[in-house]
């Protein structure tokens, strides 16, 4: 079979990560044929670069060039990466002009953070793609998925789907296990400690919605709000309003963890909790949750691609005599090559459907 053509609207950090996992798992130019590229610039040769050089994640393995098209005389405006040509295109504020239909595209991965609302996001339907997958939480009409909790609820039917956060993506596992496993959730407090972003500011400056978000990333420990406890709900509705949380926004630049405080609805043990995650990681959640007993800090993690590494070294329970309810677990991600290989991985199962 042909390989199916995708098109990433937003070449930033998970666009670019999303196109590289597609890479190192071979599958661009086999299963998958990347024919654009969106952004603010149609600069090829900047493009490269970016890839070529990663100050988190090192450098590209793989064969990066540029050439000019026919119908662009002033710069380059297609990337060769391996022998495969990825046209860039100029970014628009309504996704139904892009040309997906010229190029054939049939999935788009939404990598912009603009348009995560279904009905937006539905914009590259009318555009010409067949399905689009957003790298973000979604709103509106669509479903959420989380690869190794919920990805058999996908339907055929579905044109949009969004795949969460990179947090509900470290979370969401670690809850599926407690309510496989008969453990269950009663109620949960989750406290994301999270790398700054992109949104961030590198040193102060104005932010309408959140005054402390305004404040210089990498100087600072800021509190935050983060949905993706909620978020957890929409994937295991079990657990619908039983999780909130917050995030602290840190001075690192990748590499995040999940404390999840939580009262479970049986009795249990720090040694029961260890031995159902690590039996979950090497088996039903083999590739989405690992399991660590040594003495790891965040670094260690740099380009794991697993969703979220339980910490079993650092769970911790406060109970009195005779209760067995009250538990700490702790869980490591890679908030951007993780989360990538998650999007590659809901790409891979949509299509095989």
């Amino acid at each position: 079979m042909a390989p199916i053509k995708i098109g990433i609207n937003g070449f930033g950090r998970i666009g670019r990560m999303v196109f590289q996992a597609l890479c190192d798992q071979g599958l661009l130019g086999t299963a998958f044929d990347v024919v654009g590229v969106v952004d603010m610039s149609t600069d090829a040769d900047y493009f490269a670069y970016q890839m070529k050089y990663d100050s988190v994640h090192g450098r590209f393995k793989h064969n990066v060039s540029t050439k000019k098209s026919a119908d662009n005389l002033e710069e380059a405006d297609i990337i060769v990466v391996n022998g495969h040509e990825i046209r860039c295109i100029m970014a628009t504020r309504k996704p139904e002009d892009l040309p997906w239909a010229k190029f054939g595209v049939e999935y788009v991965i939404e990598s912009t953070g603009l348009f995560t609302d279904a009905a937006l996001a539905r914009g590259h339907i009318t555009a010409g793609a067949k399905k689009v997958i957003i790298s973000a939480p979604g709103k509106g009409d669509l479903k959420t998925i989380v690869m190794g909790v919920n990805h058999q609820e996908y339907e055929a039917k579905m044109d949009v789907v969004s795949n969460a956060s990179c947090t509900t993506n470290c979370l969401a596992p670690l809850c599926h296990v407690l309510l496989k496993e008969g453990v269950g959730i009663e109620k949960g407090l989750m406290t994301t400690i999270h790398a700054y972003t992109a949104t961030q500011k590198t040193v102060d400056g104005p932010s309408k919605k959140d005054w402390r978000g305004g404040r210089a990333a990498a100087i600072n420990i800021i509190p935050s709000s983060t949905g993706a406890a909620k978020a957890v709900g929409e994937v295991l509705p079990s657990v619908k309003g039983k999780l909130t949380g917050m995030a602290f926004r840190v001075p690192t630049p990748d590499v995040s963890v999940v404390d999840l405080t939580f009262l479970s609805e049986k009795d249990t043990s720090i040694k029961e909790i260890d031995a159902l995650l690590k039996k979950a990681s090497e088996t039903y959640l083999k590739g989405f949750l690992g399991f660590t007993d040594e003495e790891l800090v965040s670094t260690d993690f740099v380009h794991d691609n697993r969703s979220s590494i339980y910490d079993s070294l650092a769970t911790l329970q406060n109970n009195l005599p005779g209760e067995k309810r009250m538990f700490k677990i702790v869980s490591w991600y890679d908030n951007e090559w993780g989360y990538s290989n998650r999007v590659v991985d809901l790409l891979k199962h949509m299509t095989g459907k």
